[in-house]
């Protein structure tokens, strides 16, 4: 049974429809990754998730208690780090985890003892007595992860929590998330950087404009290209990609041509054998090649394959 079941979840405001639709299960001891851009969805159907917003139709259980139904006890199982940093810029490190571990009814010993766990968790220990607006972006972002853990959440919701940081901090952020994980932590990661949902997650969902796209295992989801690779050219005279796309789909091995900022995306079932006739062809029209690349399947190329756009920041 999974620890997370979302069965056709709707979020309306007026005549926007943000979420529309969505079903999903995340297994216990997942990374499941909300993979799309600004403006998906990924961040209402956390807020529905975390029983911040109602849905206006469907629901979801999270270790078999409905979001709907039983808010209140949802809210004791589950941990959130929003989007914005959720804390108090003239408190400590400790002290901001105090307030929030005082929230949850904590206090005494047990609660200075998570408070250190937690601040060594994120390697901030030694910075426990300092107060937050002297942090770095990153520091208060790894704070922020530790406020979402202070009562031993079973499902942890983190919302874009590497936004704005420093490669550095980022892959602070990614070995706490593998520790909590770890531990037991199951954990959705809502994200619009492919690199990152490539690293970090096990079972993957990609959102665009409020509906589910596809989902399944990064290996699974790449399948959907192919082991073949991608073809991404540009040539002029830009007159001749209308008719070079049609011919283009025609040879040897091409399962789709996609159009990309004024390239032409080649999905191929095997590149190599692929690009000779598509070379023949721009020989045949006339058409000089300006650039020309050839990638193997990622997420990028497999969300423009099924958007027909590059992810919108």
């Amino acid at each position: 049974m999974p620890l997370v079941a979302a069965e056709n979840l709707v979020k309306k405001y007026d005549d926007l429809t943000a979420v529309d639709g969505v079903s999903f299960t995340i297994e216990e001891g997942q990374i499941f990754g909300f993979l799309g851009p600004n403006g998906a969805g990924k961040s209402t159907t956390i807020s529905m998730l975390s029983t911040y917003l109602p849905p206006t139709s469907g629901d979801a259980v999270i270790d078999g208690i409905s979001v709907t139904r039983e808010a209140n006890k949802v809210r004791n199982i589950i941990g959130v780090v929003p989007q914005d940093i959720a804390l108090y810029p003239t408190l400590t490190a400790i002290q901001n985890l105090r307030f929030y571990g005082k929230m949850y009814d904590m206090g005494g010993e047990s609660l200075e003892r998570r408070c250190q766990e937690l601040l060594e968790l994120v390697e901030l220990w030694d910075r426990r007595d300092s107060r937050l607006e002297q942090f770095s972006g990153g520091m208060k972002r790894r704070i922020n992860m530790a406020a979402g853990l202070l009562h031993h959440p079973r499902f942890l919701l983190l919302d874009e929590p590497t936004v704005g940081v420093d490669p550095q901090s980022r892959e602070h952020i990614f070995e706490t998330i593998f520790k909590i994980r770890d531990s037991g932590t199951t954990i959705l990661y809502t994200s619009h950087y492919m690199e990152e949902v490539e690293l970090l997650c096990d079972y993957i969902a990609i959102m665009d404009r409020g509906k589910l796209v596809a989902s399944g295992t990064l290996k699974e989801l790449l399948s959907v290209l192919g082991e073949g690779g991608v073809i991404e050219l540009e040539v002029a005279p830009t007159g001749c990609s209308e008719k070079l796309e049609a011919d283009i789909s025609r040879q040897q091995g091409v399962t789709s041509v996609k159009h990309q900022d004024g390239r032409l995306v080649i999905f191929s079932d095997n590149s190599a054998r692929s690009l000779p006739p598509v070379l023949k062809v721009l020989e045949e029209m006339r058409c000089d090649v300006i650039h020309l690349e050839i990638f193997t399947p990622n997420l990028e190329k497999l969300f423009i394959h099924l958007t027909g756009k590059e992810l919108r920041e």
